[in-house]
């Protein structure tokens, strides 16, 4: 089991994804905008149309080569700055901001196109007419002008990307804020109730030594649970089991449990405290009295814990915030993603918790 708390990996894994999904995306526009507006000098380099005009009957191989690598890099460059470079390092105000901007776009602009002219001489050794120069001074500012639109959407997508993430990351910090509150939390009536039953029983020595060393070992389960989010239904079905003897010495043969569940079972994990949580849920809201002893069965029904009692309401008034079953609930979706099922059909109230 990882240290690493469930929402951080999710969250770094969402960035993640943001920030490979940008990259991605500038290298394929960027290359995608360097092979469309060659594509006329391809097609006539290799005679798939004719008389596409008199601009490429000279085109070779060499020179669509200099032009596609030119224009991705000058692409991806444009690309990088006006999406990302931008707001990462200028931060000097507003105006400043903007000027620095189209500063940098226009000397972007003619030396990408002053060194396409020093290159393609070089290595063709042919020069270019005026008009070849002006076709590629027109050209390559339309294209810069295309790719700051271009940069404003992904710049917008990847704004909308980071908001997403930034509130998925307070979901899951609040998520986990609410997971650490309920597993430090102590019901101080319950350890009010297993002080006066400890009372009575200071006479009997074995088995008031039973009894505290019952609670003890709850109490320290309870502790240590903070270090650990899930635990083997095996773990938490002995936590229970010493949580069931404490509330037998006070309720006696009014309160009984039923547990059923197969060893190919036991190796599942879930939240801690879910259980003692349930039952203590079920013993809270049901009258226990020698007429209407309470009963709750544990067993597993087509992968699900089931946890069930029969309803019988309390005479008297329940201080009760109803938040139980809503934080077993908010746990299992944290470290599980599933949800539980709650039901009260046929006088029955049942919790069905995903195993798997």
């Amino acid at each position: 089991m990882t240290n690493l708390p469930i929402h951080k990996i999710l969250i770094r894994t969402l960035v993640l994804n943001i920030k490979n999904v940008k990259q991605s995306t500038i290298f394929a526009i960027a290359l995608l905008v360097s092979a469309l507006i060659n594509l006329p000098r391809v097609l006539e380099l290799y005679d798939v149309v004719d008389n596409l005009g008199t601009s490429f009957t000279s085109a070779t191989i060499i020179d669509i080569v200099i032009r596609i690598l030119i224009l991705f890099i000058y692409s991806w460059i444009a690309l990088q700055f006006n999406t990302n470079w931008k707001h990462r390092y200028f931060n000097y105000g507003k105006l400043l901001n903007t000027v620095l901007i189209i500063l940098t776009n226009v000397i972007l602009f003619f030396t990408t196109v002053l060194s396409f002219i020093f290159i393609h001489q070089k290595v063709t050794n042919e020069l270019m007419n005026s008009s070849d120069k002006g076709l590629l001074y027109f050209v390559y500012f339309i294209i810069l002008i295309i790719l700051i639109f271009i940069s404003k959407i992904l710049r917008f997508q990847i704004i909308h990307q980071e908001d997403i993430a930034e509130k998925e990351l307070l979901k899951r910090q609040s998520l986990q804020n609410e997971l650490s509150a309920l597993k430090n939390q102590i019901n101080p009536h319950f350890l009010f109730n297993s002080l006066n039953s400890l009372n009575s029983l200071v006479r009997e020595n074995e088995q008031a030594t039973t009894f505290v060393n019952k609670l003890s070992y709850m109490y320290r389960y309870i502790l240590q649970s903070g270090q650990q989010d899930l635990v083997s239904l095996r773990e938490e079905l002995k936590f229970l089991n010493s949580y069931i003897y404490l509330i037998k010495t006070r309720y006696r043969d009014r309160f009984s449990i039923e547990i059923h569940i197969e060893d190919v079972y036991l190796n599942q994990d879930i939240p801690t405290l879910t259980l003692q949580l349930l039952v203590e849920n079920a013993i809270k809201h049901n009258e226990i009295s020698k007429e209407n002893p309470l009963e709750v069965t544990i067993y597993v029904e087509n992968g699900e814990l089931i946890i069930e009692n029969k309803i019988q309401p309390r005479s008297t008034f329940i201080d009760s915030t109803g938040q139980g079953l809503a934080n077993i609930d908010k746990r299992f979706k944290l470290l599980k993603e599933k949800q539980i099922k709650i039901s009260n059909a046929n006088n029955m109230f049942r919790v069905k918790l995903p195993l798997n």
